[in-house]
């Protein structure tokens, strides 16, 4: 039986097509709305007899496997002559600069249609058009091409050949996957305590097409217990790719670790790991410039050979293995990672790979999407990161020195450039030196943006190089974008301070536009130790009453962990009066329990008069003091110190909701405990005051929405620090009245709950 490969029109010519280097700095970004309206526009002149958006596909067979290939075509026009296929592009390039053979990659995209409809309709002849159209002034340019069914057949059996050997790969692969999967069992020796039920809900949520809400204590074994079950529904053909999402560098190591114990158990599956461009960047200037960069230059007559040799040798494709790589084809190890990403049975990266409307993955199609499996670790995270996603930031400083720096240069940017000011300026005048929240979008603002982004276009797009323009043009492009999902969820910030002007588009509730983007995917599973309230975050993620949900138990014993409350008022106006307390209590605790510890505090300046007291005594510990801007060297040296097992004990001090207070793995003796102070409430401000109103608007408790509960989350990060293994011993100390409220309480871990009250 033929084995069968499936492909779109479009990823077979440019996947043969593609070439040249990677240039960095602006390539068009005219609108998707822009360029499909150009492309309405021509179609609306066809006669009555032609057609738009014809749906062709064919199956060639080469080599024992059946090539299924699809793709529409822009327009399909009939006269007394031939018949021709015509594709059309839209571009903000001078026409001028577009030459007959330019772009060999759309002539193959046209050629393959016609192909198509001479095979279908058993012609001999038929007429090839590109149609390029100009984005702003609708100038049209076309080049036509004559072709027989033998030259078309010819071209067609380049196209697949050329292909071939990336597709027979792909599915050799495919079939020792599906082999490998069959024969896998879960790779450890037991189930921990609920483990079974966590993997069990993720395997039917994935068979059921679902979205599922996970909240998983430390210690249960998320990573494994969320990525087996997916392979395994994989192996039943219930999904067809995983996309492994989360915020910390640390939590993708663990899901490497996985796919790496999974492939010692026997497990044939490949996954790429994306790191950031400037942490993988070969080149002291993060610059992909081919004059600059030996790995950008040439990238794509390259990246084929890179791609076929990674995938017959390599299964976890981490940092380290896609350098070596990388640097063996000389290609840009980032942009490598991105096109592995289409090939690979899993990727682990960023949130903002699927979420953010700026870098998600273009080339996935829709269809893929529908098999794809999302597994979000730490979704807690996922809140705040997706309001800054959907958010924007403009500020009028930019625009000035842009508009000075075009003086006498090209008026007709600087007129676009003074419409900002002159928008901003009234934004100024009409609010004052203060900040503000205003529900309307400033629509006026935004269509001067529209203006600045035509006439900025026109010059990059023609080769201007100036890096103030450019970062100018997308930050005003970011704010259009977000300017068309702005509804009632959306509120305005305008900050004036002497002469400058900030105007930012603020996401308050993400929840309806990461619904939006996450119903695409066949499956969506968030899970997080500190999903909770579980309820919550449902609403804040875009959950539903149809969504699975599961609270697995802590797969500790309660005796692991000892918790004390110190009922203290860390309330700001209080806070001088507990120094002394506090001081006392860290003195007396680290006496009585010596080890190691780490103490959260909400802010930097409470921190410092904590330890400006702790100072004045002779300590029997070595203080560790976190700092604000930390570079990754500092971060790594502070957490290496507790590494080191010495007669002293050691107390680090940090802000929570830092970076030491989650995604660090303090295991056994490295820490014996934590000091928690304060119930973690965000700094009171415009920013959070506004958001409580609107959810105190939509029927919610808008304090616990904006205040409350991202608080008491930076609470149970900062604990979950303390026990991380089934040996684990230690202590908690939790130091605020309120967290003997009922509302406290409630929100504890049930291992917490069992705890014992300091005297005051």
């Amino acid at each position: 039986m033929p084995q069968s490969v499936k492909i779109p029109v479009r990823a077979l010519v440019e996947y043969v097509y593609r070439s040249g280097s990677i240039v960095s700095g602006f390539k068009t970004t005219s609108s998707l709305i822009k360029g499909t309206k150009a492309h309405k526009t021509i179609q609306k002149t066809y006669g009555e007899s032609d057609s738009a958006e014809v749906f062709f596909q064919m199956t060639y067979a080469y080599e024992e496997i059946d090539y299924t290939v699809e793709g529409r075509c822009d327009g399909l026009l009939f006269d007394e002559d031939l018949v021709t296929i015509d594709e059309i592009k839209s571009t903000a390039k001078p026409l001028d600069d577009i030459k007959e053979d330019s772009y060999p990659v759309h002539w193959a995209q046209a050629k393959c249609y016609a192909y198509m409809y001479l095979k279908k309709e058993g012609e001999e002849k038929i007429k090839v058009q590109l149609t390029y159209v100009h984005v702003e002034s609708g100038e049209q340019k076309r080049f036509q091409e004559t072709c027989t069914f033998d030259e078309l057949e010819a071209f067609m059996l380049h196209l697949i050949k050329s292909y071939a050997p990336y597709a027979k790969l792909r599915y050799k692969n495919l079939q020792r996957r599906k082999e490998s999967i069959r024969e896998l069992s879960f790779p450890f020796d037991h189930y921990r305590n609920g483990q079974r039920n966590f993997a069990g809900a993720v395997y039917k949520t994935i068979a059921d097409k679902k979205t599922l809400f996970a909240n998983a204590p430390t210690g249960t074994g998320k990573t494994i217990s969320t990525l087996f079950p997916a392979v395994k529904a994989m192996g039943e053909e219930k999904a067809d790719k995983i996309f492994y999402l989360t915020a910390k560098t640390l939590n993708r190591k663990n899901a490497e670790e996985a796919f790496q114990l999974m492939s010692e158990k026997g497990l044939f599956f490949q996954s790429v790991t994306i790191t950031a461009k400037d942490k993988v960047c070969f080149k002291e200037e993060t610059r992909c410039d081919p004059d600059y960069c030996e790995f950008a230059e040439g990238y794509f007559d390259r990246i084929n050979d890179a791609v076929l040799d990674i995938l017959k040798n390599e299964t976890v494709m981490n940092r380290e293995v896609i350098s070596h790589y990388a640097k063996k084809h000389r290609v840009c190890p980032f942009e490598f990672s991105i096109d592995l990403a289409y090939a690979v049975d899993s990727v682990i990266c960023d949130y903002n790979y699927v979420f953010d409307p700026r870098v998600s993955f273009k080339r996935l199609f829709e269809e893929q999407k529908k098999q794809t499996v999302l597994l979000m670790d730490e979704a807690h995270n996922l809140v705040d990161r997706a309001r800054s996603m959907y958010s924007a930031e403009l500020q009028k400083s930019m625009f000035l020195q842009l508009s000075r720096a075009y003086k006498g240069k090209n008026e007709k940017l600087r007129g676009a450039i003074k419409a900002i000011n002159d928008e901003m300026l009234k934004l100024k005048k009409e609010h004052g030196e203060k900040q503000v929240a205003v529900k309307e979008l400033p629509l006026d603002l935004i269509s001067s943006l529209d203006d600045f982004l035509v006439q900025a276009e026109k010059l990059l797009a023609g080769g201007e190089s100036d890096e103030q323009l450019l970062e100018a043009y997308f930050s005003a492009l970011q704010m259009v974008k977000i300017s068309d999902f702005y509804d009632e969820r959306f509120v305005t910030f305008i900050d004036v301070f002497k002469s400058e002007v900030v105007v930012r588009l603020f996401c308050m509730d993400p929840s309806q536009l990461l619904f939006q983007t996450g119903k695409k995917y066949g499956s969506r599973i968030f899970f997080s130790a500190t999903l909770s309230p579980l309820s919550y975050f449902m609403e804040m993620l875009g959950g539903g009453e149809e969504d699975y949900v599961i609270r697995m138990p802590s797969p500790y014993e309660k005796e692991q962990l000892d918790v004390f409350i110190q009922p203290l008022s860390t309330r700001f106006k209080d806070r001088d009066k507990t120094i002394e307390p506090i001081t006392e209590m860290l003195i007396d605790l680290v006496d009585k329990r010596p080890g190691n510890y780490l103490v959260f505090f909400p802010s930097y300046r409470y921190m410092t008069d904590v330890v400006d007291r702790l100072l004045e005594e002779e300590l029997a510990f070595h203080p560790l003091i976190q700092h604000p801007s930390m570079s990754e060297e500092e971060r790594e040296e502070f957490l290496a110190n507790f590494d080191q097992a010495g007669d002293r004990s050691l107390v680090g001090f940090a802000v929570m909701g830092g970076i030491f207070s989650e995604g660090i793995d303090l295991k056994g003796d490295r820490l014996t405990g934590a000091v928690i102070i304060g119930v973690g409430l965000p700094q009171v401000g415009l920013e959070r005051d506004t958001m409580k109103d609107y959810f105190q608007s939509t029927g919610k408790n808008g304090y616990d929405f904006a205040y409350v509960y991202p608080g008491m989350n930076k609470v149970l990060q900062a604990g979950g620090r303390v026990i991380r293994s089934e040996e684990d011993q230690g202590t908690l100390v939790l130091v605020d009245d309120r967290f003997l409220s009922r509302k406290y309480v409630e929100m504890l871990p049930e291992e917490w709950r069992n705890f014992v009250v300091l005297k005051r």
